[in-house]
């Protein structure tokens, strides 16, 4: 692995944030560092509250820290304007939170296809992108079905597809079984590991299930806002 090419690689990133009484910064991120190699899988565990999830989303481009830098394939996201950084990131990278976010009054094909027109690759190329995708997940049966009409599983397999839309390096998953019974979670958790092999994508998965980040290649613990390695 480590002779792959970097795809992520953050330096030095602090956030805060103001307390309730406003007397206080609230210092919830403290120079973290870290690198994502080429098809790379890294887990990220921490109590309740430890910035898991502010971490993800300024890995992502979706806030920004106080202090730091963020490297998408060695260049500076910052760099850019904010359009410009909105389409790198919906080519560079794919999120699955823990709460979907499909629109209801699109269908699941419909919801996997959006990435991929607003970087108007053309409504044939996606839908045969996003049927492919549907197929491969087991839903080839439910492409016209809207999300009030899948089940939580299902809803969480097109929010992946989703994700795979535009051909992402990243995928940043924020507790993507947090909500599914314990066959949704094995079923969600075996795709995004195979992601690897049949995308060559690159995973940061924040996860509280210490069996699952187990799974992964790198293991970290967030704790008083300090990455500490555990494997």
């Amino acid at each position: 692995m480590s002779s792959s090419p970097t795809v992520l690689r953050c330096e030095n990133i602090h956030k805060k944030f103001k307390s309730e009484s406003g007397a206080e910064d609230l210092h919830i991120l403290r120079g973290i560092d870290l690198t994502l190699k080429s098809s790379e899988m890294v887990s990220i565990v921490g109590s309740s509250g430890s910035g898991k999830s502010t971490l993800l989303h300024i890995l992502g481009g979706l806030d920004r820290p106080n202090e730091g830098n963020v490297f998408w394939n060695d260049e500076s996201i910052y760099d850019h304007k904010p359009d410009k950084l909105a389409d790198l990131r919906n080519r560079n990278v794919g999120f699955v939170f823990q709460f979907h976010h499909l629109l209801p009054e699109f269908t699941a094909i419909e919801n996997v296809m959006m990435p991929a027109l607003i970087q108007n690759l053309g409504m044939k190329k996606a839908e045969l992108r996003a049927t492919d995708l549907l197929n491969r997940f087991g839903l080839a049966e439910r492409l016209n079905h809207r999300p009030s009409q899948l089940s939580g599983g299902e809803q969480q397999r097109v929010s992946m597809a989703r994700a795979l839309m535009n051909n992402p390096s990243i995928i940043l998953a924020d507790e993507p079984t947090g909500n599914l019974d314990e066959n949704n979670t094995q079923i969600i958790l075996d795709l995004l590991f195979e992601l690897r092999e049949t995308e060559q994508v690159s995973l940061v998965l924040i996860t509280h299930e210490h069996e699952i980040a187990e799974r992964c290649d790198r293991l970290y613990n967030l704790h008083a806002g300090v990455l500490e390695s555990v494997k």
